[in-house]
């Protein structure tokens, strides 16, 4: 869906002069037709994300019909949680964690690692306080009946480039069946993770139904939020 300053600007509360000053200095992804500047809603959202924006209900609540969307706490349970060795680069902490996704051949856990080392190119995915969200600007889309996020807990934490400058120890990572379920689970997985009791669950020495709890305590309150979370000064 593309969007028009107005509506970048009402979805992530920020100033419409705010979002010219971004455009200007190639601080936020857009397209230019003529003298008019559009943006796209999945790009929008990967840029808050990776920016620690916070994101409203409004940029994650799709116009289309919300029922059949998968829920956050169900693709975290099929996709389980592991302890992979944080020694080593980002690189092979990203092809530890693709070699956990299930029933994949070769060719296809080579071209998920490229995919997610070329969009590590463009910019760290890690958001701060030990997380980090590895994906593509591009959803991940493979011949899968559902969607599965893998939880991985690094041991020990490795330099994800955050801007916080903190070590990455907690990764998820998304594998999506199309691209509208890849863009509603990282939507709700980034406002799970804003939650103080889901960041407070993610330690190793949790079981995976503890911490599941956690996300299905945070998605619930998804649908209930009435307006936009704190954003950030640009």
């Amino acid at each position: 869906m593309q969007l028009t300053v107005r509506d970048a600007s009402g979805l992530l509360n920020i100033p419409e002069k705010t979002i010219y000053r971004l455009i200007k200095r190639n601080g936020i992804p857009f397209y230019r037709l003529k003298k008019s500047y559009f943006f796209n809603r999945a790009e929008i959202l990967e840029w808050a994300i990776s920016n620690s924006v916070g994101v409203p209900p409004d940029l994650f609540r799709d116009r289309l019909p919300q029922a059949g969307l998968p829920d956050l706490a169900g693709a975290l349970e099929r996709g389980g949680v592991h302890t992979i060795p944080g020694s080593g680069t980002k690189r092979d902490v990203l092809r530890e964690v693709v070699g956990l996704v299930p029933d994949l051949t070769v060719a296809g856990r080579d071209a998920i690692l490229q995919a997610l080392l070329a969009r590590e190119s463009l910019g760290p995915t890690a958001i701060g306080g030990g997380v980090a969200i590895p994906h593509v600007r591009n959803p991940i889309v493979l011949d899968i009946v559902a969607p599965l996020i893998l939880l991985c807990f690094l041991e020990p934490p490795i330099d994800f480039g955050a801007k916080d400058k903190i070590p990455v120890s907690t990764v998820f990572t998304m594998i999506s069946p199309n691209a509208r379920i890849h863009l509603h689970l990282l939507a709700r997985l980034s406002f799970a993770l804003k939650n103080n009791a889901v960041r407070g669950a993610l330690i190793p020495s949790n079981n995976l139904q503890t911490i599941l709890n956690a996300f299905r305590v945070a998605e619930h309150a998804v649908t209930d939020a009435p307006g936009s979370f704190a954003g950030k000064t640009f």
